[in-house]
């Protein structure tokens, strides 16, 4: 796309963004669609899957199937790219290695790359399906879980690109989707199981399986650590679930929108965003009781984001579609996605 046209674009979806947040200005709600960011990540995106942001840099990865976007929020600007994959889906950071890495699922592999020069350094070779990714730093390791190989795996943060490999797979007995490292533990999303499994890093096996009903088909997950909470996104029932590290018990289960694919939880809010077109926001209003406090408008297919923990900005990817989408549980590959249509909703704080 020029820029002429570019600029015509950008200009559509912010008087659009303005329309939707002053249509928005009398719900009551913390929060409210600010802007739309529209990087040049390339004119044919046909998929995407997470997104993250880098607290120390400022910047925002986003996983766009066979390449890696690095996007300045504050210019809307795309100011890295990291190719080469089949089909991506996250990337971890590690800092003290100043290291990336990226989990590429149809190849099965986790591509490293130089955090400053975003130079791939090499590949290591994982189970089938590697999704979800996370580095910690008490172990020092990358973690992901492999969906049709129904494991997770660590990879050193120092591993030699050119020659390491990963450690043996721990099996899980189920199909992971997403999950959260803390305290020496991972808490691991089976959606064909509607459980949480508990996975004791040093231990190297499971040791707790919780139950996640009145939830079900438990994809996305964040993690509250100061209270030990997870804050669980499911499609089947449509429910956002607040749940006990300690015991797994279920504190709350709320009512959320269509094809959840990311939670997070900042600052006293839980988020959960949905491919329907929705930001749900839930509070703990009072000891154990959480509620929805604001059902945003968003656009369809935003069902992943990511939050400045600093700004408490929360951006949403999406893009614009050939014709409207009926379903939200896959993307339908005969609906084209417009080019050059790619976008990042953001989404601002206005209230405590």
């Amino acid at each position: 796309m020029n820029k002429s046209i570019r600029s015509l674009f950008a200009l559509s979806l912010a008087l659009a963004a303005s329309s939707l947040a002053l249509a928005q200005s009398s719900t009551a709600g913390p929060y409210r669609l600010s802007s739309i960011l529209l990087p040049d990540v390339g004119s044919s995106v046909k998929y995407w899957d997470y997104l993250r942001f880098d607290e120390d840099s400022g910047l925002l990865y986003a996983s766009l199937g066979n390449h890696m976007s690095v996007i300045d929020p504050a210019a809307g600007a795309v100011v890295g790219d990291i190719a080469g994959m089949k089909r991506n889906h996250g990337v971890a950071l590690a800092p003290k290695a100043g290291r990336g890495f990226i989990s590429d699922g149809d190849e099965g592999s986790i591509v490293i790359f130089d955090l400053k020069t975003y130079a791939v350094l090499g590949k290591i070779k994982v189970e089938e399906d590697a999704d979800g990714i996370q580095y910690d730093p008490v172990s020092n390791k990358v973690w992901v879980v492999s969906g049709d190989a129904a494991s997770i795996t660590g990879i050193s943060a120092d591993v030699d690109p050119a020659t390491g490999k990963a450690d043996a797979p721990i099996a899980l007995g189920g199909k992971p989707e997403y999950f959260q490292v803390d305290g020496g533990k991972a808490y691991v999303n089976l959606t064909d199981k509607n459980e949480v499994v508990v996975v004791d890093i040093a231990a190297a096996k499971v040791t707790a399986r919780w139950p996640v009903a009145p939830g079900g088909a438990n994809t996305a997950m964040a993690i509250d650590s100061e209270h030990h909470r997870l804050i669980l996104g499911c499609r089947k029932p449509q429910k956002l679930v607040v749940m006990d590290t300690n015991d797994g018990h279920v504190i709350s289960a709320l009512d959320i929108g269509v094809g959840c694919d990311a939670t997070l939880y900042d600052d006293g809010y839980a988020f959960a965003c949905t491919r329907d077109g929705h930001l749900s926001i839930a509070k703990e209003t009072s000891a154990g009781n959480f509620e929805v406090v604001q059902t945003l408008a968003t656009r369809t297919w935003a069902g992943t984001m990511a939050v400045d923990p600093k700004t408490h900005t929360v951006y949403l990817p999406t893009a614009e579609f050939e014709r409207p989408l009926t379903s939200f549980a896959r993307l339908d590959k005969t609906i084209s996605i417009k080019p050059d249509s790619f976008m990042i909703l953001v989404v601002k704080r206005t209230a405590k």
